[in-house]
């Protein structure tokens, strides 16, 4: 557990997405769409993604049924539209599977015309085999019926190249899967599920980059649970404090983030020293309660 003092730091709970309006909440009836070839991923990568998710409560779709027919489903074509995001695993034999390739299609065009946000998780794959369908990636498309899906692998090729392009997470051979998954599952749930959690900054930052990065060597140094950051009034501590912790918030399972804690906590004694102070500052009490709240949810959890 990391935290800033003074003025405004500390850590404690928020998980997953508690900061959505709920009017775009319902908009969705699924967070997470996952597209991935069964034979290669189904019981190892992309079961423990799905778990992680549905752990950081984030609604995800996957499809447990076996394919059959010659199309996907209407009811598979419904989740896909009806996601915010798509997550789409590259694996060694996506590209053999038409139903892979139509689900792409589908998530390709509800990318162009909803909006829909798209990322790649390429699983033991290189981006540029699945761009150019080369390598082993390419050997599983080269056995698809060429003839029998002639009218069909021109868009297929297309889609793998445009998905190839887009912004994604490559794993390779030797890697923690453990780690690399909760990476995905902080940077989804922070930056693309839950954006608006974010903190407002400041409109034109000047110089911030450097503040930011100073702070953050300090945290990463081992067991360093507390970082303070002092000096007079208005010179831009809370505004550091919150640029760290919007930069670093998605590498933890909860995170909230107390303003004007210092004041809180020495009202009495600022009075005495004849400080000014906000025309209402908060209740201690009901601070006091909000720790309550907020230890009772994370206790357990990786926090920040």
């Amino acid at each position: 557990m990391a935290s800033l003092t003074t003025e405004a730091a500390a850590s404690s709970s928020s998980s997953s997405l508690p900061c959505s309006s709920p009017n775009h909440q319902n908009h969705y009836t699924y967070e997470v769409f996952l597209s991935f070839r069964g034979e290669d991923t189904r019981f190892n990568f992309t079961d423990h993604l799905h778990s992680r998710l549905c752990e950081r409560g984030i609604e995800t779709f996957i499809d447990d049924d076996l394919r059959r027919g010659e199309e996907i489903s209407a009811a598979l074509v419904k989740a896909i539209e009806e996601s915010r995001v798509s997550i789409i695993v590259f694996s060694r034999n996506y590209a053999s599977s038409r139903w892979c390739l139509d689900e792409l299609v589908k998530i390709l065009e509800c990318r162009k015309f909803k909006g829909q946000k798209v990322r790649a998780v390429f699983y033991k794959v290189d981006p540029s085999d699945v761009r150019h369908q080369r390598g082993a990636f390419g050997d599983a498309f080269a056995t698809l019926d060429q003839c029998k899906y002639k009218d069909s692998m021109d868009k297929w090729k297309a889609a793998l190249k445009e998905a190839a392009d887009l912004s994604g997470w490559p794993f390779t051979d030797g890697e923690p899967e453990a780690k690399f998954i909760n990476e995905i599952v902080g940077e989804l749930s922070a930056r693309v599920v839950n954006p608006s959690c974010e903190l407002q900054v400041a409109a034109h930052p000047i110089g911030i980059e450097s503040c930011r990065q100073d702070v953050n060597s300090l945290l990463d140094v081992e067991e360093n649970n507390m970082v303070g950051i002092w000096g007079p009034g208005g010179i831009g501590k809370t505004t550091i404090a919150k640029d760290v912790f919007n930069s670093i918030r998605h590498k933890f399972e909860c995170s909230c983030f107390l303003a004007d804690h210092y004041y809180t906590k020495h009202t009495c004694r600022e009075e005495k020293k004849g400080y000014s102070l906000p025309p209402n500052p908060p209740d201690l009490a009901l601070t006091s309660e909000v720790f309550e709240q907020l230890w009772f949810q994370v206790s357990g959890k990786k926090i920040w």
